[in-house]
C-alpha cells in the first residue's frame, strides 16, 4: 500500500506545466495599507482644484504609480472659477495598465475636495478634509495599484485608473459640477482613438465605517448588466455590505461617462454617510476594513467580468 500511495503522489506531482499555471501570488487587497493612504492624503488637508493641496496630492499619486511601473499622465484643461471667472488649471490624472490593450476597463474616482463643508450647521465655512468624499476613492486605487501586476484581468482587457478633477468646485448650488469627467467624456467622444472602454466603475464614498452600498438607480438605468455583475461578484465573495436593492438616484461623475461618452458605468457609492459635506468627514469616521470589502469585490470582478 505504501508503494501505491507513493505512486499516486508522484503522478499528482509530475505535471510541471500544471504547477507553472498556478499564480505565484494570489492578489490580496491590503485594507490596513489602503487606510494608511487615506490618512496620508488627508494630512494634505484641503485639496480644492487648483490649490497647493491639490498639487501636493498630484505629486503623491503620480509618484506612487510611477514606482509601480504604470504609465502616468495628466489630461489638462482650464475651467472658469465659479465666483470670479478666472481660469483654474484642472488635471485629470490617468494611470494606465497594459496600455497596448485596445479593449479597456475604466476605474475612476474624483480627487478634488469641496471648498467648504456646506452641510455643517456650526461650521459651514470650516475646513473640509474629505476623508470619505474624495480620499477614499484615491486610497482605494492606490492600494489596488499594488496588486495590478498580479491580477489576470478577464478577457485580456487593459485597465485605466482615472482621477477626475473638478467634481465639486462648487461654492453655490448653481455652480457646475463634474468638470473633469465632462471634459474626459467629451475628449473620448470626439478625439480619434484606437481603443474602447468596455465598462466603467466609479468609486465614491466607499470608506464609511458602517458600509452599506446599494445599487444606484442611474447605474441600473445606463449599465444594468455591469451593475448586476458587480453585486453578483459581492455575493460570490461573501461581501454582504453590497445590498442588491436600488435605493438612491445620484448625480455623480458616472453621468457624463454614460450620457456623453456612452461608456456603461456603474457608481459604487455609500450615500448613507452622516458626515457628508461636514467637518466630520475625517479619517476617524472611515475604515480600512470597508475599503478592503470593496477591494475584494473589485478584484474578483476584474478577474471574472461578464
Amino acid at each position: 500500500m505504501k508503494f501505491l500511495v507513493l505512486m499516486v503522489l508522484l503522478v499528482v506531482k509530475m505535471p510541471a506545466s500544471v504547477i507553472a499555471a498556478e499564480p505565484a501570488v494570489r492578489p490580496v487587497f491590503d485594507a490596513a495599507r489602503s487606510y494608511s493612504y487615506l490618512k496620508k492624503i488627508c494630512r494634505l488637508k484641503s485639496r480644492v482644484s487648483g490649490s497647493p493641496g491639490m498639487a501636493a496630492q498630484q505629486k503623491l499619486i503620480s509618484e506612487h504609480f510611477r514606482e509601480l511601473k504604470a504609465k502616468v499622465y495628466f489630461q489638462t484643461f482650464d475651467a472658469p472659477h465659479p465666483l470670479n471667472g478666472t481660469p483654474v488649471r484642472m488635471n485629470n490624472l490617468i494611470v494606465s495598465w497594459y496600455p497596448e490593450a485596445k479593449k479597456r476597463i475604466l476605474l475612476a474616482c474624483h480627487y478634488d475636495t469641496r471648498p467648504f463643508p456646506d452641510r455643517d450647521r456650526s461650521q459651514p465655512r470650516g475646513l473640509f478634509i474629505g476623508a470619505n468624499d474624495g480620499a477614499s476613492g484615491v486610497a482605494f486605487l492606490m492600494e489596488l495599484g499594488n496588486v495590478m501586476r498580479d491580477l489576470k484581468i478577464s478577457h485580456g482587457y487593459g485597465v485605466d485608473f482615472v482621477f477626475f478633477d473638478g467634481e465639486e468646485l462648487v461654492y453655490r448650488e448653481k455652480d457646475p459640477y463634474f468638470l473633469g469627467s465632462k471634459y474626459f467624456a467629451n475628449q473620448y467622444k470626439t478625439q480619434t482613438r484606437d481603443f474602447e472602454y468596455v465598462y466603467g466603475v466609479l468609486l465614491d464614498m466607499i470608506a464609511d465605517k458602517n458600509l452599506a452600498i446599494y445599487m444606484e438607480k442611474n447605474s441600473l438605468k445606463y449599465a444594468p448588466r455591469l451593475t448586476r455583475s458587480l453585486w453578483d461578484a459581492a455575493r460570490k465573495t461573501g461581501v454582504r455590505q453590497f445590498i442588491a436593492q436600488a435605493k438612491y438616484e445620484i448625480r455623480d461623475d458616472h453621468l457624463p461617462l454614460n450620457e456623453i461618452a456612452r461608456i456603461p458605468t456603474c457608481d459604487i457609492i455609500d450615500f448613507d454617510y452622516p458626515a457628508w459635506h461636514t467637518t466630520r468627514d475625517i479619517p476617524r469616521n472611515c475604515s480600512g476594513t470597508s475599503l478592503g470589502k470593496v477591494g475584494k469585490v473589485l478584484i474578483y470582478w476584474l478577474q471574472n467580468m461578464p
